[in-house]
């Protein structure tokens, strides 16, 4: 482990999950893994051993919610910073964490690239020292930790049909095909296709055929980005 590498430890009770989530901090430059562990039991002793950075915490953890983990933590006077990975979308819980000292928080499930980017905004937030010369400068210290603004829509969609296919797609338990897309939102099945691959290379749905009728396939679109 480089000695100016920042360290950090992944908390994720998903052995799998965990195994990707270690993988893709060792991909990002200026990083490495101190370890990997399942519980908050096991953060607690890694910590207890291991000069750590910082943590990359589920908050569902079987032992307990992670955020009584880190207020655990800060009262034993651990000071590593937090990236909070979840599937919650609770925002009373989002500010509970930030009160707690939590730097971002990222929604599972996530891609490689959106993890780069908070732990390269991570780094750079991290690398500011000194006095500020002014409120500019102050301003953006903190501006590094926020997400960029979300990438502008393909020519031809809109965040309103978008939303509207969304809220369709996420409500079908057992999917949707851009047919019953189309029906459901009152737009044509050419047009459905357009939005659900949309999600599809966002990785907030995934596709796969669906046989048994006549002909050929038709794909079935499922939600992904809980």
């Amino acid at each position: 482990m480089s000695a100016e590498a920042i360290r950090v430890l992944v908390v994720e009770d998903d052995p799998v999950a965990a195994a990707a989530h270690a993988l893709y901090v060792g991909r990002v430059p200026g990083f490495a893994v101190s370890g990997t562990v399942h519980s908050g039991a096991g953060a607690r002793r890694h910590l207890d051993q291991h000069a750590v950075d910082l943590v990359l915490l589920d908050l569902f953890l079987p032992d307990g919610h992670g955020l009584q983990l880190l207020r655990t933590l800060r009262a034993a006077g651990q000071s590593a910073d937090i990236i909070a990975v979840t599937s919650a979308r609770d925002l009373a819980m989002v500010r509970e964490g930030v009160s707690l000292g939590v730097v971002q928080y990222v929604l599972k499930p996530f891609t490689f690239a959106t993890l780069r980017d908070r732990l390269l905004r991570y780094a750079e937030f991290r690398a500011t020292s000194g006095e500020a010369s002014g409120q500019d400068e102050v301003d953006r210290a903190l501006a590094a930790l926020r997400a960029p603004q979300p990438a502008a829509l393909p020519k031809g969609l809109t965040p309103a049909t978008l939303r509207a296919v969304t809220e369709v797609l996420r409500a079908a338990a057992d999917g949707l095909t851009a047919t019953e897309a189309a029906t459901d939102v009152g737009i044509s099945r050419i047009t459905a296709r357009r939005y659900l691959e949309h999600l599809v290379t966002g990785g907030r749905a995934a596709r796969a055929p669906q046989y048994g009728q006549v002909g050929r396939p038709e794909l079935r679109y499922r939600w992904s980005g809980r």
